[in-house]
């Protein structure tokens, strides 16, 4: 049985995840404080982790990075604060998702659904199918419909690296510093701009990408795969 590790300071939430999580068939462990988080995750690696961020004494960014220090469990953040700022913070500190409170449980569970799915180990270089291209990784090609898509070799770092974190909210942070390295931190505007070619290679209306979207202010997503080999 799947086990996720719910860690929430108010109580009422924790009854709540707990109740809600329960019906739909996921073990649960049960945490109200950052102390409790680490020791329960250590004792009892879960295959996910819902995380709060407002925690007494440790705070959940905290907890990230305590947990990324020797595991890759998905994380999800589900906390009231709902700026720019927290969302990139948590994401730069190794969260996959964020979720601000009040939440749909119906959301909660696709994406808790979503991340256990993309936790499942996949080829190193796989082929990844959409409805509009194929993406190559090994050979570091895409086709539509069967002609090959050229991307210079800044857009083909990106969406590389977008899909091989396929459904996960990539911070502009992570994206600069891993296509760029370590100095770029802060130049969006990089990024605008190779998206926007991108989205006109590969998206059927650039204006409305089903593939590669846009979280403003915090990052990106690569969706749409039907197929991983």
């Amino acid at each position: 049985m799947t086990r996720i590790l719910v860690v929430d300071d108010e109580n009422q939430i924790r009854k709540a995840l707990d109740v809600n999580l329960r019906t739909h068939g996921y073990e649960i462990e049960l945490a109200s404080t950052g102390e409790q988080a680490l020791a329960a995750a250590a004792a009892h690696l879960p295959d996910l982790v819902l995380l709060d961020l407002g925690l007494p004494n440790i705070d959940g960014i905290d907890v990230i990075r305590g947990l990324r220090g020797w595991t890759d469990v998905p994380i999800i953040v589900v906390s009231a604060r709902f700026g720019d700022a927290d969302k990139v913070a948590a994401l730069d500190a190794g969260a996959d998702d964020y979720m601000t409170k009040p939440f749909s449980i119906n959301e909660l569970l696709a994406r808790v659904r979503a991340s256990l799915r993309r936790h499942n180990p996949v080829p190193e270089e796989p082929t990844v199918s959409t409805a509009d291209f194929v993406i190559d990784l090994q050979n570091q090609r895409i086709t539509r419909a069967g002609v090959e898509v050229h991307l210079t070799p800044t857009e083909w770092a990106i969406v590389a690296y977008m899909v091989r974190h396929v459904g996960r909210l990539i911070s502009q942070r992570q994206l600069l510093q891993h296509v760029w390295g370590p100095a770029y931190v802060s130049e969006s505007n990089y990024l605008r701009v190779h998206f926007a070619a991108i989205r006109r290679k590969l998206e059927p209306d650039p204006a409305q990408p089903r593939y590669f979207l846009t979280e403003p202010g915090v990052g990106y997503r690569f969706e749409g795969v039907l197929a991983v080999s």
